[in-house]
């Protein structure tokens, strides 16, 4: 039996943070796997960025990120 998780509880907000030259790449990457995730700038000088997924979605999109051509630092929220 799958437990049913309410709709609102479904999301996870991630914190990251890439080289400054990096997060266009990164927002194109992620916006190219389509559902798994939105990446937002919080900080461009810092390379800090918000990617907002679901409990569902984020065990894939973790595994994409780490294989990125890229460092990608994930940070306390």
């Amino acid at each position: 039996m799958i437990k049913e998780i309410p709709f609102a509880d479904s999301d996870v907000l991630i914190k990251a943070q890439v080289e400054r030259s990096e997060i266009q790449m990164l927002v194109k990457l992620v916006e190219g796997l389509g559902h798994l995730g939105v990446v937002t700038t919080t900080d461009r000088h810092a390379g800090e960025v918000l990617i907002q997924t679901s409990i569902f979605t984020w065990p894939d999109l973790k595994q994409a990120l780490e294989a990125m051509p890229f460092s990608i630092k994930f940070l306390d929220l």
